[in-house]
């Protein structure tokens, strides 16, 4: 970590792994039949999220639920505008979305234009009966009218911090936290301001 960059832990291990099983109890309680539930989890932390909330619905309610993987790299209304093009990841949705109660799973809300994305991407594999959406950490900042449905923590936010979530399965351990990213040197202009 860079001597200018400043990071606070947001949830440890023992508190993310409470949200999961609080956000699984929500998922049970508010969808009700959950023979109509599938849970799709946004690359790359929203995947690994979903899996671990299936499992956990799993042993509370016997109730084996699918879970699908989406890539939203080419739904961004960004990806046109950037220089590096995205790394695609692998879309599986091994079932069929139609009348289906159908929740997205992502990490961190921040803007609502990843959760558009997902939305696009999702109706183009058919017509859910409902899309709910799951996150670990709201931030704040919304540029787009998205809400979450059942969210784990929120953190308020300045828009020059960040929020980011580790998970064991690819970052070797489990929390969020909160930083802010190291500050570039300004340029002065002639009168000598910043």
């Amino acid at each position: 970590m860079n001597s200018t960059q400043k990071e606070a832990t947001l949830v440890s291990e023992t508190g993310l792994n409470r949200m999961i099983a609080r956000i699984a109890h929500e998922i049970v309680e508010k969808v009700g039949e959950l023979d109509a539930l599938a849970l799709i989890g946004i690359w790359t932390r929203g995947v690994y999220l979903a899996r671990r909330l299936a499992e956990t619905i799993l042993r509370i309610s016997s109730v084996e639920v699918p879970v699908g993987t989406l890539d939203i790299s080419f739904y961004r209304d960004d990806v046109y505008g950037k220089v590096d093009q995205p790394v695609v990841k692998n879309t599986d949705i091994p079932f069929d979305v139609n009348d289906k109660v159908v929740v997205i799973i992502d990490d961190v809300l921040y803007t609502g234009r990843t959760i558009r994305a997902a939305m696009d991407a999702i109706m183009d594999y058919g017509r859910p009966s409902r899309i709910m959406l799951a996150v670990l950490i709201d931030r704040g900042h919304r540029e787009l009218p998205i809400r979450a449905d059942i969210v784990g923590k929120n953190v308020p936010t300045q828009a020059d911090e960040m929020v980011r979530v580790h998970l064991k399965e690819i970052d070797g351990k489990d929390e969020a936290v909160l930083f802010t990213p190291a500050l570039k040197s300004r340029k002065k202009d002639s009168s000598g301001k910043s």
